[in-house]
C-alpha cells in the first residue's frame, strides 16, 4: 500500500472512532421512509433516469455506506458492493446492510488494490463528493473503476468542482471573508497534507493523523475516464456547495459542484 494511503487510513479511522453520536444516526430512518436520502436533488434526478432496478450497483470510496445504500433501496437494485479504505466505516456500513436488510456488501479495500474478483461486475457505478481527492493518480483509479464496469456499464460523479481547489475556506491562513471567491492557489497545485481532523464527522476541532489530499483540474478527470475505455454522456456544473466549505457563497456564480456522466464503450487498450 503506498504510503499516504496507509497514513490516510489511520487517520479516517480515528475520525470515525471520535465520530459524534448524531453521525449516521439517520441512516435507517431516513433509508426506510424516503425515495433517494443523501443524494442533492440534481443528483438524485440524475439516477432517476438511470434503469437501476434488478442491476448491480458499485460506489468508490463509499464512507459509511449511506449513498449505496439509499441507491440499492431507491432503485430496486439486485445489489450493491461498496468500497472504502476504513475498516470501522466499512463494518458499520455491513451493519446497516443487514439491520435494514438490503442486499448490499461492503470491503475495506484500497481503490489501487481491488482485484479481478470485481471485473466487469458492475451495471452501475457511482462515485460521490470527496472521493477522487484521496488518490494521487486518476489514471490508475479510473482504470480500477473501469475494469469493475461491464461493457455499457454508466458512471455517475457528483463532486465538487476543480475550480474551488483555488479557493481558501475557514481555517487556512490565506482565508479573507470579505474576498471568498478571490483565488488564492493555484488550479494545477497538486498535494495538500493536514492534521485539522474531519470536522464533519466528529463535529469537533482535533489534531489528528495526517491526512494527504490531491487537487485535480477537470482536464485530469476527463482525461482518466476516456483514457480507460469511457466516453463522457453528460456534464452538469452548479454554484452550489456540497463540501460543505463553501456555502457562503452559494448561488453566487462561482462553480462549486458538478455532476459528470459516462459509459463504457471498450476495454482500456494495456
Amino acid at each position: 500500500m503506498d504510503k499516504y494511503i496507509a497514513g490516510n487510513k489511520a487517520a479516517w479511522e480515528e475520525a470515525f472512532d471520535q465520530r459524534h453520536a448524531s453521525w449516521g444516526a439517520d441512516i435507517t430512518d431516513r433509508i426506510q421512509k424516503e425515495d433517494y436520502p443523501f443524494f442533492n436533488q440534481e443528483t438524485a434526478a440524475a439516477l432517476r433516469k438511470i434503469h437501476t432496478e434488478g442491476k448491480v450497483i458499485g460506489h468508490f470510496c463509499c464512507n459509511n455506506g449511506r449513498e449505496l445504500l439509499s441507491l440499492v433501496k431507491s432503485g430496486k437494485a439486485a445489489k450493491g458492493i461498496g468500497f472504502d479504505i476504513a475498516e470501522n466505516q466499512v463494518a458499520f456500513a455491513n451493519e446497516k446492510a443487514k439491520e435494514l436488510g438490503l442486499p448490499c456488501v461492503f470491503e475495506a479495500v484500497n481503490v489501487y488494490d481491488i482485484d479481478d474478483r470485481y471485473k466487469e461486475q458492475f451495471d452501475i457505478v457511482i462515485i460521490t463528493i470527496g472521493a477522487l481527492c484521496w488518490f494521487d493518480d486518476l489514471n490508475r483509479f479510473f482504470a480500477v473503476v473501469a475494469k469493475c464496469m461491464k461493457p455499457g456499464a454508466v458512471i455517475v460523479i457528483n463532486e465538487q468542482h476543480p475550480c474551488t481547489n483555488m479557493l481558501a475556506s475557514e481555517g487556512d491562513e490565506e482565508f479573507d471573508p470579505e474576498h471568498r471567491t478571490e483565488c488564492r492557489f493555484s488550479y494545477f497545485e497538486h498535494e495538500w497534507t493536514g492534521n485539522g481532523g474531519m470536522y464533519y464527522m466528529t463535529q469537533k476541532n482535533y489534531h489528528s493523523k495526517t491526512f494527504t489530499d490531491f487537487t485535480h483540474s477537470m482536464s485530469e478527470i476527463i482525461s482518466g475516464m476516456c483514457s480507460n475505455g469511457m466516453v463522457i454522456t453528460g456534464l452538469q456544473e452548479f454554484d452550489s456547495d456540497i463540501s460543505g466549505g463553501f456555502e457562503a457563497i452559494d448561488h453566487s456564480g462561482y462553480p462549486l459542484s458538478m455532476i459528470i456522466q459516462g459509459r463504457k464503450n471498450r476495454s482500456p487498450e494495456m
